[in-house]
């Protein structure tokens, strides 16, 4: 029997690591989390789909430039050959792609969502699943984001993912951490 149940990557791409152009905090770590995950996902044979995005091409794109280095999926959590890949240059990885015709043709019913940034992809992905019907799973310690400011206040990067974990656990998903999260597997 084939499972109702996908992980999806969001955008675990080269320019969000501390040697990228645009790191985010804990990178590196929200990525060791999602490997663990990932190679849970594949050992139990669930569907496995990695997005990942591309701004579109100019001299001021800031990061994930088409066919740059940055814009390729990190190697922690590089997809096997029969993984889809999906390119978006939405936030919302439903936007102009083929995700949820991908989805519906495996007659997924739940997802499992790991990637960055937590305020905007993660954010975007996981609203518009819940809306689509999906059952999700947000792994809060895989996702990462970046100090910011707003209204001439700095939002640390800590605050902001706290508090979009908080709203995504409030109304759109289950928002869990990658240990608990494999122990309910095992």
């Amino acid at each position: 029997m084939m499972s109702e149940q996908a992980l999806i990557l969001v955008d675990f791409q080269n320019d969000y690591f501390a040697e990228g152009k645009w790191p985010l905090k804990n990178m590196e770590q929200s990525a060791a989390n999602a490997a663990k995950v990932l190679q849970q996902a594949r050992k139990i044979s669930d569907f496995i789909v990695h997005i990942r995005h591309e701004n579109p091409a100019g001299d001021d794109t800031p990061f994930f430039a088409p066919g740059t280095e940055g814009a390729e999926i990190h190697a922690s959590v590089a997809p096997l050959s029969d993984e889809p890949v999906i390119t978006k240059n939405q936030i919302n990885a439903f936007l102009d792609t083929n995700l949820r015709e991908l989805l519906d043709a495996k007659d997924i019913k739940k997802l499992t969502v790991m990637g960055s940034m937590s305020h905007m992809c993660i954010d975007a992905i996981v609203r518009a699943a819940s809306d689509f019907g999906y059952a999700v799973t947000v792994i809060e310690d895989t996702c990462s984001s970046h100090d910011m400011e707003f209204g001439g206040r700095t939002v640390a990067a800590e605050d902001a993912h706290a508090a979009f974990m908080f709203a995504l656990g409030f109304g759109y998903a289950e928002v869990k951490k990658t240990d608990d999260y494999l122990n309910r597997c095992a």
